[in-house]
């Protein structure tokens, strides 16, 4: 694929565990996989509480206009 065969990906790992240690990798790939799923997150466009707070239009409550955007859903739903 990229030239790189199964020799490289061994040295580089070597490399890698003794730079960083063994009990410092687990930590590294966790925080790798919470990048990876904040990223994931905001290419789906999630909302995150920041979108919510920075939108003038809901208020603390979590109300849009001051209206109770719950409660008409599941009204909808029902019917």
């Amino acid at each position: 694929m990229f030239g790189i065969g199964t020799q490289e990906i061994l040295l580089i790992l070597l490399i890698v565990l003794l730079l960083f240690g063994g009990k410092k990798i687990p930590e590294l790939m966790k925080g790798l996989g919470k990048g990876v799923k904040s990223f994931r997150d905001g290419m789906s466009g999630l909302e995150t509480p920041q979108d919510k707070a920075a939108d003038p239009t809901v208020g603390e409550s979590g109300k849009k206009d001051g209206k109770d955007t719950t409660a008409g859903k599941d009204e909808q739903a029902a019917r």
